[in-house]
């Protein structure tokens, strides 16, 4: 039995009846999924619809969540709430007004870049990052307004630091680790994640192996222990799950997810050709079944029951109550 709440704040799945069953086994009571990787507005729309269908066909384990209390329907009816989120804002294209109208649609994460520069924003794989664009400042405050999250789990240093200081509510990164336990372009430095626990946000950890140290061979104390010795550097109020799932895709989807149409070229996106494809999960992280194997690996760090419900889903419960509403004036 769970101790608390259990959201995971990043997975994009090859989403079917077996995996929304192995959510419920696994007492998941909210998943952020990405619904956009290289999309247009129209072309994003179009996935919102299969969604649609899929709440059609499957409502006894998931519907759409818009705001906190769809977590508290979802552990109440025993089902999944689903929240829609954009891994590049590639779906608003240049218009900062499609900003409203996706939130109303239900998405309520964004972020500024992925991996290359946006029209927002620098990702973490290039060169130079010259940080938050004069787009990105408009994006960021109309963000900020409707009550969507601004992530910069793929964007580079200054890009981040800048977000987060721009930013009049608090930022996330929803699937990332700190750099000091596995370097990594994608990992987080000791000054980004301070400053992001600085102004009340959340960063949720990944299991994702080319983020774990050692990556599939990466043993479940190491990534408990990496937990709790973030939470010693900014509080574990500020710290949550964000497994980067990508379960039961072809190992072509992640051309997609890395190449879009910005390259003909094949990009492997961790730094060179062995990592081409998905790479296996380590063995105490399957799939959605085995988020026992992470609570009690957090308890066996010392975390205290309380703890360990927050980091598990209770702490991200909070940031969507206090993020994903407008701002009242």
């Amino acid at each position: 039995m769970a101790l608390g709440m259990r959201i995971d704040c990043l997975q994009y799945c090859n989403w079917s009846e077996t995996i929304f069953q192995q959510l419920r086994q696994g007492g998941v009571d909210a998943i952020h999924v990405t619904i956009a990787y290289h999309e247009t507005f129209h072309d994003t729309v179009r996935n919102i619809t299969a969604w649609n269908r899929l709440f059609e066909r499957f409502p006894d384990m998931i519907f759409q969540g818009f705001t906190g209390d769809d977590v508290r329907k979802a552990r109440e009816t025993n089902r999944t709430a689903v929240f829609f989120g954009f891994q590049n804002p590639s779906p608003i294209e240049d218009d900062v007004f499609l900003v409203e109208i996706l939130h109303r649609l239900g998405v309520r994460f964004m972020q500024l870049s992925y991996n290359n520069q946006s029209l927002l924003a620098t990702g973490c794989y290039e060169a130079n990052d010259p940080g938050i664009t004069r787009m990105g400042k408009q994006v960021i405050a109309e963000m900020n307004r409707v009550g969507m999250v601004v992530d910069m789990s793929h964007s580079a240093e200054r890009s981040t630091l800048e977000a987060i200081d721009l930013s009049e509510r608090p930022i996330a990164i929803t699937h990332a680790n700190p750099n000091f336990w596995a370097p990594a372009l994608r990992n987080k430095s000791d000054e980004v994640l301070k400053a992001l626990a600085g102004r009340g946000g959340m960063i949720g950890f990944s299991i994702y192996p080319h983020h774990l140290l050692n990556k599939s061979d990466c043993t479940l104390e190491s990534f408990c222990q990496m937990v709790a010795d973030t939470a010693d550097m900014i509080g574990v109020e500020h710290i949550g799950m964000g497994s980067d799932l990508c379960q039961d895709h072809a190992d072509s989807e992640v051309e997609w997810m890395r190449n879009g149409r910005w390259t003909k070229a094949i990009d492997y996106g961790e730094g060179s050709a062995s990592a081409a494809g998905f790479p296996d999960m380590p063995s105490w992280f399957r799939d959605n079944r085995d988020w026992d194997n992470v609570e009690n690996g957090l308890l066996s760090v010392g975390f205290s029951n309380d703890d360990v419900a927050s980091i598990m889903g209770n702490n991200w419960l909070r940031f969507f109550d206090e993020n994903f509403s407008p701002t009242t004036s």
